[in-house]
């Protein structure tokens, strides 16, 4: 990971235009290419961002700046980023992260889920829990009724970083051809507006889950009572 603390201005070039003016501000760039733009404040969404595929070049900068940065991706949009000055640049290894532990309701959910694929649509079938990807395990991975297949990213409450998280697994497991085409499921006990939204403009399907209805339908198999 790079971290570098700067003042610079961002803009944003692609299905809408956004704009910051120039402050001083931290640019992260992650291993998988992702480059975001964070203020200091707010728990953990940036300002701005360009999530993976993306590339991150360095151009002749304006006059009286220090660098300018241009993030683009597939789709040809754009972040740039010029620096007018530098005040900290640093890179670190972080290794390999072994990921979110999750909460025992959230957990649960998922094995509910998996017990009772049939909650996400007719026909559905379940292929793996916890299928693994080179970022993270899916949640599940699943068959639809015509056999395509679903990855479903599970929460207990759906908010925007969750939709990012499956959108990255989308993004890897759409490059296998034996998966491909992969679509998305995003459940969740309560999903914020902003998080649905962001899974609709992305061709995500939102499903809200009911943790005690999933709960009245456990197996009774090998139960006397």
């Amino acid at each position: 990971m790079r971290l570098v603390i700067a003042r610079c201005r961002v803009d944003y070039i692609g299905r809408l235009t956004a704009h910051l003016p120039t402050a001083r501000r931290l640019l992260l760039v992650k291993a998988d290419g992702s480059v975001s733009v964070h203020a200091d404040d707010r728990a953990y969404k940036p300002l701005n961002w360009m999530s993976p595929p993306c590339w991150l070049s360095e151009e002749a900068p304006e006059e009286d700046t220090a660098a300018l940065w241009v993030v683009t991706n597939k789709a040809g949009e754009q972040l740039r980023i010029t620096i007018e000055e530098i005040e900290h640049d640093s890179s670190h290894e972080l290794g390999v992260d072994p990921g979110l532990i999750k909460d025992g309701v959230e957990a649960h959910l998922q094995e509910l889920l998996a017990e009772h694929v049939e909650t996400l649509g007719a026909g559905y079938s379940l292929v793996r829990r916890e299928f693994p990807t080179a970022i993270g395990p899916v949640d599940l991975l699943c068959r639809d009724a015509d056999g395509a297949t679903v990855a479903v990213e599970i929460k207990r409450r759906g908010e925007i970083d969750g939709v990012e998280q499956l959108t990255r697994y989308l993004e890897l497991l759409n490059r296998d051809p034996l998966l491909a085409p992969v679509s998305g499921v995003f459940a969740a006990q309560q999903i914020k507006p902003q998080a649905k939204t962001l899974a609709t403009d992305r061709g995500i399907r939102c499903l809200v889950l009911d943790y005690e209805a999933l709960r009245g339908i456990e197996s009774t198999e090998f139960r006397l009572f």
